[in-house]
């Protein structure tokens, strides 16, 4: 598995570039902003996952934990493959996604190229629960479940999508302080503070 490349670009196109690390080019696909926010020549860290199937091998590189989280995550809906997750989020931020899984709005998935109306639907579906899934708990080797508090439950869910739990936890007390809002509004509210000014 090839899970991140620091290198130098050799070539880029649209979706796609071609990485130098060591005298070894790789050819990565990744979103338009990524492509043309990078200029021949520049240095680039991506953390990188490798899909493999029976006629061929893609790799896929982000600039941000938070993405490929999300990437990994849409490639478990029923219809939707490496391309069409890359075409979402070619066309939405994570902030976007998960607040349009927690509102039930799928008609945000349907004016992505690719994604038509059944498949707009199982993401709704199939995502949904996963906002407060069980988190695993990887300082003290056990899993944990969504706690009963909606600060807590946004935290951990904030932490399934790569956040540090400090940051999650800071974000997550700073936006709420001041909103009785339900999980899935402070879930948004707080994607939405984190987007200006946060990575993972």
């Amino acid at each position: 598995m090839i899970a991140s490349l620091t290198g130098v670009i050799r070539a880029a196109s649209r979706d796609m570039l071609v990485v130098d690390v060591n005298g070894v080019g790789y050819a990565v696909n990744v979103i338009p902003s990524v492509a043309t926010s990078h200029d021949i020549g520049d240095s680039i860290d991506l953390l990188t996952t490798l899909i493999v199937r029976e006629d061929s091998m893609a790799l896929f590189g982000f600039l941000a934990a938070q993405e490929l989280s999300v990437f990994e995550s849409l490639l478990t809906v029923s219809g939707v493959g490496p391309k069409s997750a890359l075409g979402v989020l070619s066309n939405l931020s994570p902030a976007d996604i998960f607040a349009a899984v927690s509102d039930e709005d799928d008609a945000v998935f349907r004016r992505v190229s690719g994604i038509g109306p059944k498949t707009a639907k199982l993401i709704i579906v199939q995502l949904g629960g996963r906002l407060t899934a069980v988190v695993e708990d990887s300082a003290e080797g056990r899993v944990r479940t969504a706690a009963t508090s909606t600060l807590d439950q946004v935290i951990l869910a904030l932490v399934g999508l790569g956040w540090a739990e400090r940051v999650a936890r800071e974000a997550v007390e700073s936006v709420g302080a001041s909103s009785d809002a339900s999980v899935p509004e402070l879930l948004k509210l707080t994607l939405a503070s984190l987007a200006q000014g946060q990575r993972p």
